[in-house]
């Protein structure tokens, strides 16, 4: 079995570590961990290997779902793999929703056949007539990330609702990665609440600033979880320890949390939304902390920009050509004010050095 490069991953890997400003993370800024009790006693495995019960009960009813219909995990990342790993077989298909995160892609391009159905810029709407198209009798799994990444376009409830009703129609399963779901105003419902062919997957990691935690879930009908075990005794056996302490904490201090990134994503998303309309980009104002706006002009494609940004300013953004779209670039910015500031600052010197060359 192969599997192709994580670009994005590869990005970071060369340019993060010496750079004076991230710019191009996805999440929110990390909380302190002197916020919560690290202390959980002995540092045995998780037990039961798929979560306390009485927590996965918790987390279960926000789906409106049981126990059993929840497996903890080691951040979003292992639950996409599981849940992918869970229903796909090599004779089946799967439908993906891009631009995505390139794992939505792989994974099912790894394990089965593969069709896409891009959203397209400026308003990248999710077109449930397109996905009617692209799926086959052998159809097993339809994948979306909603809030979308890159792009931050929220797809509105009706729409998603529309590809839930054509996957169960194909008794398929709808995959909806929701990692971003809860830094919206206005959360939507997530999939796994939707019916039986339904699943979720999310992590403490985005919208709680909690990345560290490696601490996130998977919520679907009960075959498919019991494959999701399955898989999970041959990867991590179990959720970390230390993740489920504090996780516990942190749902329990949710609604202050939440509130308070919010208001840090409705500030960074104007401070951009001017940097943006300052230097004649175009981009959909997103859902999240991260925005997908369009290079400036004097730059040949996304990797000459953004290269250019961290050679001359120590600053990382994240290249379009990862998420196969060269002529635009991520930018992040959950990240504390200052460096923000700090960033935006740097990238617009290259802007104005370079632009128009």
């Amino acid at each position: 079995m192969q599997i192709e490069p994580f670009a994005l991953e590869r990005w970071f890997d060369a340019y993060e570590h010496d750079a004076d400003v991230m710019l191009a993370e996805s999440g929110i800024r990390s909380l302190d961990a002197s916020r919560f009790d690290t202390d959980p006693g002995k540092l045995g495995y998780v037990i039961p290997t798929d979560g306390d019960p009485e927590f996965r009960e918790r987390v279960a009813g926000r789906y409106g779902r049981a126990a059993d219909e929840v497996v903890f995990t080691c951040g979003t990342q292992e639950a996409n793999f599981l849940a992918t790993r869970a229903v796909l077989d090599p004779d089946d298909h799967a439908v993906v929703v891009t631009p995505t995160y390139q794992s939505l892609r792989t994974l099912p391009e790894t394990f089965a056949e593969v069709t896409t159905v891009e959203l397209t810029p400026p308003d990248w709407r999710l077109d449930p007539d397109a996905v009617a198209e692209a799926i086959r009798p052998e159809t097993k799994l339809v994948v979306v990330n909603n809030p979308n990444n890159p792009t931050g376009r929220y797809h509105p409830r009706e729409r998603v609702e529309a590809v839930y009703d054509l996957a169960a129609d194909n008794d398929a399963y709808l995959l909806c990665d929701e990692v971003y779901r809860l830094l919206a105003d206005e959360p939507q419902a997530p999939v796994a609440s939707l019916g039986p062919h339904g699943i979720s997957t999310t992590s403490l990691t985005k919208a709680y600033g909690l990345a560290g935690l490696r601490f996130g879930w998977v919520c679907g009908p009960s075959e498919v979880m019991d494959g999701v075990r399955n898989w999970k005794d041959y990867t991590t056996i179990s959720p970390s320890i230390f993740g489920q302490h504090v996780a516990r904490q942190a749902l329990a201090d949710e609604a202050a949390i939440l509130d308070e990134n919010r208001a840090l994503a409705r500030k960074h998303r104007e401070m951009v939304a001017e940097f943006v309309e300052e230097h004649d980009l175009d981009w959909l104002e997103p859902v999240g902390v991260n925005g997908f706006p369009t290079i400036p002009d004097g730059f040949a494609d996304s990797e000459a920009f953004c290269r250019t940004v961290v050679e001359e300013e120590s600053v990382v953004l994240a290249p379009g050509s990862v998420f196969d779209h060269d002529d635009r670039f991520r930018i992040g910015f959950g990240l504390p004010t200052p460096a923000l500031t700090d960033g935006l600052e740097r990238v617009e010197r290259v802007i104005e050095t370079h632009g128009g060359a």
